[in-house]
């Protein structure tokens, strides 16, 4: 199970989705997030400004989440005011009023309590219009919202070891590229990662020797022909693991290789002995 705070930045991103069918759940959830979990991001040292505006939008109606997040720094002044208006006035005490000494009032006296309020329209409309256009602010001052890449850019290296370890694909694209080697190797740890992403990653391009050990210690992937047949190509590779894995490729990509000049000499030249020998 993600923590809060990966949980919560993963429904904000998907909170602008294209898919309609991803954002209407993605607003589904983080409208039901409970209160514990929201607390929890909000104390927490890694919240962002942007997601905290969000949880105001929100969750204004649950009272410990609103007084919350008036107790931090990072909400903005229209989504603090909007909380403010939303709390409900203090109790006054009437003037000159005396409780009785048995702290139970008589018919009477409610009676004339009773009597004392004034009629209040609740349809009023004025109130209404004032919180949507408080939430319409709070959306201006959230940018229509970061995308991923934003986020990713703000994140810290520990935030960013996290989401590599348990992101999406869109969060694996992006951390794969990470010039720190423990962001870019945690993609390669995640549980989610496909064969199909690993090919897209040796394809592109590795700069990173850690993710190609990585790759050559997992023998699940190893056991797939076509990404010992991408590690061959990939010059990260360990030489000792290339030449492993080419003892196992068929003719047609063995002559390949002995033609190419886009890999190791050596790798080209032991090719072309395998050919000799098979045709022998």
């Amino acid at each position: 199970m993600l923590e809060p705070f990966e949980r919560l930045t993963l429904l904000f991103c998907l909170l602008k989705d294209a898919d309609p069918a991803v954002k209407e759940a993605a607003v589904t959830a983080f409208s039901a997030l409970p209160s514990e979990e929201v607390l929890s991001y909000i104390h927490g040292s890694e919240a962002h400004p942007f997601l905290i505006n969000e949880l105001a939008r929100v969750h204004f109606a649950d009272h410990e989440v609103a007084d919350a997040l008036l107790g931090t720094e990072l909400l903005s002044i229209q989504a603090r005011e909007f909380l403010q208006r939303q709390k409900p006035p203090a109790p006054v005490q009437p003037e000159n009023h005396q409780l009785p000494e048995s702290g139970e009032e008589t018919g009477d006296e409610i009676q004339a309590d009773d009597d004392d309020v004034p009629d209040v329209d609740l349809s009023d409309e004025d109130g209404v219009l004032e919180e949507e256009a408080a939430a319409a602010e709070i959306d201006e001052e959230d940018e229509q919202y970061l995308s991923k890449y934003k986020i990713a850019m703000m994140m810290g290296i520990s935030e960013k070891i996290k989401m590599a370890l348990t992101g999406d694909k869109e969060w694996r694209s992006i951390f794969i590229k990470d010039a720190n080697k423990l962001v870019s190797a945690g993609v390669i740890k995640n549980p989610r990662i496909t064969d199909g992403e690993i090919l897209t990653i040796l394809k592109v391009g590795v700069q990173n020797d850690e993710i190609i050990r990585l790759i050559c210690a997992n023998k699940e992937w190893i056991k797939n022909y076509t990404i010992r047949k991408a590690l061959i190509a990939c010059p990260k590779t360990p030489l000792h693991n290339a030449l492993r894995y080419l003892s196992t490729m068929n003719e047609k990509d063995l002559a390949g290789y002995a033609k190419s000049k886009n890999i190791s000499s050596v790798i080209s030249t032991l090719a072309k002995r395998m050919l000799l020998s098979k045709k022998r």
